[in-house]
Formats: C-alpha cells, sequence, structure tokens
C-alpha cells in the first residue's frame, strides 16, 4: 500500500509540473514613473505683467490669450512709425507727380506768350528784309529785327524745355531714393506692430496650465517663461530595463503601464531606447539593486489616456 501511495503522490507531482509548464510565463515587470514635455511660453521682450489671463489647472484651446504685458511704448513707436510712413509716401507721391498744375499753368503761359512774340519778330524781319532790297532799310536795322528774332526762339525753346522737365517730375535718383525711404519706413512698422503683438502671448495647442511663473505686476524679463503648459500628447511613461531584457522591448512596441487606484492600465506606444546604459534609474521609484546595469525607456500615450494621468506618478509597466 505504501508503494502504491508513493506512486500516487509522484503522479500528482508530475501532473502538477505538467500543467505548470503549459502556464504561460508571467509578464516581466518594470518600475517606472509619468514625466511630462512642458511647453513654457515665454514673451521675446521684457515687461511689466500687465494681466494674467488663465489658472492653474485650466483647460486652454489653440489661440486662448495667456498674458499680457504692458506696451504703452510699444504702441507710441507703433503710431510714430505710422505717420512717418505717410510722410515718406507723400515725398515719394509729390517726386513722382512733378510740379503742381498751377506752375504748369504759369509755365504754358510763358510759353504761348513768347511764341506770339517770336511771332512777331518773325514778321517783322520778314518785312524788313523786303524794305532791304529797295535800300529803304539800313543794315542795321535789319540786323536788329533779325537779332530780335533769334531771342525770341531761344525764348521759346527755354521755355519749352522747362515745361517738359516739370512734367516729368523728380529726377530718377531722387525718386530712388524717396522709394527706399518708404521701403525703410514700412519695415520699422512692421517692426513696431510685431513688437506691440509680442506684448500677448497666446496657447499654442491643447493643453493644460501646469503653472504660472509671475503674478499681475511683476517683471518679466525678456524670454522668461510665464506659463508652463502641458499638452495631452506631451505625457509619457519612462521606464528602465535591465541589459539582458533590453532585445524585447522594440520602438513602435507597445507596453502597459498601470497607476495605483487605476481601474485600467493605459497603453503606450515605445518611442524612445536610450542609446546608452546607466547604473540604477535615478528615481526614488526603483526596486532594482544599485549594480544593475538598465537602459532607459520611454513611450507615449494617446491624448485620452494622457488626461487621467500626472507627472511624477509612478507605474508599474509590463510588456503588451
Amino acid at each position: 500500500m505504501n508503494i502504491f501511495r508513493h506512486l500516487a503522490w509522484v503522479g500528482v507531482a508530475l501532473a502538477g509540473a505538467f500543467l505548470a509548464g503549459c502556464q504561460p510565463p508571467p509578464s516581466v515587470g518594470y518600475q517606472g514613473y509619468i514625466e511630462g514635455e512642458f511647453v513654457y511660453v515665454a514673451a521675446p521682450l521684457g515687461g511689466a505683467l500687465a494681466e494674467l489671463a488663465v489658472v492653474r489647472g485650466e483647460a486652454v484651446q489653440p489661440g486662448q490669450r495667456l498674458f499680457e504685458l504692458e506696451r504703452q511704448a510699444e504702441v507710441a513707436a507703433q503710431s510714430q512709425a505710422e505717420k512717418n510712413l505717410t510722410q515718406a509716401r507723400a515725398q515719394l507721391e509729390d517726386l513722382s507727380k512733378g510740379k503742381r498744375p498751377t506752375e504748369i499753368a504759369a509755365l504754358t503761359a510763358q510759353l504761348e506768350q513768347a511764341q506770339a512774340s517770336l511771332k512777331l519778330a518773325a514778321d517783322q524781319l520778314t518785312r524788313r528784309v523786303q524794305l532791304s532790297e529797295s535800300a529803304v532799310v539800313s543794315k542795321e536795322e535789319l540786323d536788329a529785327a533779325r537779332a530780335q528774332k533769334d531771342a525770341g526762339q531761344g525764348l521759346v525753346d527755354q521755355l519749352q524745355a522747362e515745361l517738359a522737365t516739370a512734367r516729368l517730375g523728380g529726377r530718377e535718383d531722387a525718386i530712388r531714393g524717396a522709394q527706399a525711404a518708404v521701403a525703410a519706413q514700412q519695415a520699422a512698422l512692421d517692426k513696431a506692430r510685431w513688437a506691440v503683438e509680442q506684448k500677448q502671448q497666446f496657447a499654442p495647442t491643447n493643453a493644460m496650465v501646469y503653472d504660472t511663473l509671475y503674478r499681475a505686476g511683476e517683471f518679466v524679463a525678456a524670454g522668461n517663461p510665464v506659463v508652463a503648459l502641458l499638452p495631452p500628447g506631451n505625457l509619457k511613461v519612462r521606464f528602465f530595463v535591465p541589459q539582458d531584457q533590453l532585445a524585447q522591448i522594440k520602438v513602435g512596441g507597445t507596453v502597459l503601464a498601470r497607476a495605483d487606484g487605476a481601474a485600467r492600465p493605459f497603453t503606450a506606444t515605445v518611442n524612445y531606447i536610450a542609446p546608452q546604459a546607466e547604473y540604477t534609474p535615478p528615481v526614488i521609484y526603483s526596486r532594482e539593486t544599485r549594480a544593475n546595469l538598465v537602459f532607459m525607456i520611454e513611450a507615449g500615450f494617446s491624448a485620452a489616456d494622457a488626461a487621467e494621468l500626472r507627472p511624477g506618478q509612478p507605474v508599474d509597466v509590463t510588456l503588451k
């Protein structure tokens, strides 16, 4: 009986071992934590914080105003630039038009008067030439008539040239200079408008206001962030894998991250594997010994899953 009883126990043990071998191997788990890549919104110009339009924890939409710095000086500079541009355009237009209509009319009248005088001098010269043939007019009188006619012709030519010049407008080099002045004033106005616009900053994407770094009335130096945003797509899980298990994980693969108290695990896609190993994850969530050689892995969440997670939250990661 003892022999049969012993054989029975051996059979039970073998069956248990067989069933245990048929079970899938337990999933390998890793310790990790949630990491956020923040978007720090700053203005390229400095100034006192006139208005902080958001609060911590608020959800913002693309284009929503976040804050505004005082901008009286920039608005005044924009107004001055607009006036300078108007003046430069007026000067260019004046050069392009030539002389005023009344000045051209005066030159036209002088030309008509000179042409009438020339006709009269020409008629007198013709009569004196005829009289000189019969010796009625002396040679001196004939020469004087010719001189008067030539003088009249010269005056007509001069006035015609002046009238043509008056209708042409400014010289080409003067016009090019005026055009360059208009372009320079336009650039100054664009810069002034940009400065005014930069004193207000808006949300670049859907995000949560993670932190506000200044209060209204405080001076903000140029380039210093005022609001820290956390877009949902910028949340990721960071965990560390021993080097002997690194071959199990590939970029594009999926892992499951389970947070304490969460009703379900969250799926994440591996998007980064550290190219260099390090010793012991430098966070308190590691349960491994300090002698372990590990690689850092990062995986991103969908926007829906990211909304339920927070930076710094510890998670257990398993391969999917």
